[in-house]
């Protein structure tokens, strides 16, 4: 599906149409434009053989049906990952990638291993929400959450990453409101800064994954380029401008980030009323690195909560489907 060669097809015909098929495939769901009934059967036709509505994609889901990832093929031949994650209590979440590879290269991630191919465009990025979304309606189940944790640095990729949000909350697509979407971001100063002057409550989450700059620079190339300071100061005027928590990612590496010292240097940086720690399990790679112990993990937490940080465990999803960025793509 390209929407775009949609949209082409729509150009020198009355406006109306268009609206009708863009509630047609982003409403109503439909996969075949037979379905789209009130459009001329010549069109539908014409449609089913120009544009058709079929995503490429291969998925994978897990035993407990709790997660899927799937593979998207775009027209050039390039692919990209994107996740759905499904909770209790009806919260149903799509990690979206921006970008196909990443050229921030860290150390621990499948996707920075493959280095940047190119930017995905906003429909790309609305594509791997219908796709998933259409598998929801089949579930009887809703989008709740969407989350730009996926492939790829979304700063890097700003202008079609802000064009694919406001198209996620319009009415006439996805209807989310700001609150149940996320930005992850390595940590650029700038590009934080210009996030935060969007003036929305989109919720912004920082990879820092170690709590000294040294350390930060051995798996972060880019650390090189911004201190933990710099970033924490981007940080406080996103704050000072939305007044909305901060998740701060910290990725759980055996022996690399998870000892007492760690700790220690974590707990004098997210002291802050609005900053919140989010401890993941590592999902491994072929990267080189583990995931520290489930005991490690649960004394590394109550060493920050005793001492006032705000913090939780994320809940580790699809590791038998390798869902983390970039898994599938590299390994094939």
């Amino acid at each position: 599906m390209n929407w775009q060669v949609i949209e082409k097809y729509f150009y020198d015909k009355p406006k109306f149409r268009l609206a009708q098929a863009r509630e047609f495939v982003f409403k109503n769901l439909i996969t075949d434009w037979s379905d789209a009934t009130s459009l001329p059967k010549d069109w539908q036709e014409e449609l089913n053989e120009t544009c058709p509505l079929q995503i490429d994609a291969q998925i994978l889901t897990s035993t407990d049906d709790a997660t899927s990832k799937a593979v998207i093929t775009f027209d050039d031949k390039q692919k990209v990952e994107t996740v759905l994650m499904r909770y209790e209590k009806g919260r149903n979440t799509i990690c979206v990638s921006s970008q196909i590879g990443c050229a921030i290269k860290c150390a621990f991630c499948a996707t920075g291993q493959m280095g940047l191919k190119r930017n995905l465009t906003e429909w790309e990025i609305l594509m791997q929400i219908l796709l998933f979304v259409r598998i929801l309606k089949k579930e009887n189940r809703l989008l709740t959450n969407i989350v730009f944790m996926g492939m790829g640095e979304p700063f890097l990729n700003m202008q079609n990453v802000k064009k694919a949000i406001e198209l996620i909350k319009n009415k006439g697509y996805f209807n989310l409101g700001n609150r149940h979407i996320s930005i992850s971001t390595v940590g650029i100063p700038e590009k934080i800064r210009e996030f935060a002057d969007w003036q929305t409550e989109i919720n912004l989450a920082v990879s820092l994954h170690a709590a000294d700059d040294e350390k930060r620079k051995k798996i972060i190339p880019l650390a090189k380029d911004f201190s933990i300071l710099e970033i924490i100061d981007s940080v406080n005027y996103y704050i000072q401008k939305t007044n909305r928590k901060v998740m701060f990612e910290y990725l759980m590496l055996e022996n690399f980030n998870d000892g007492i010292d760690d700790a220690i240097l974590l707990t004098k940086l997210m002291k802050k009323k609005l900053f919140h720690v989010n401890l993941v399990r590592y999902n491994q790679t072929d990267c080189g690195y583990k995931c520290s112990s489930i005991e490690t993990i649960k004394k590394f937490k109550k060493f920050l909560m005793e001492r006032g940080v705000n913090v939780t465990e994320r809940y580790s999803f699809g590791s038998e489907i390798k869902a983390a960025c970039g898994q599938l793509i590299a390994e094939r």
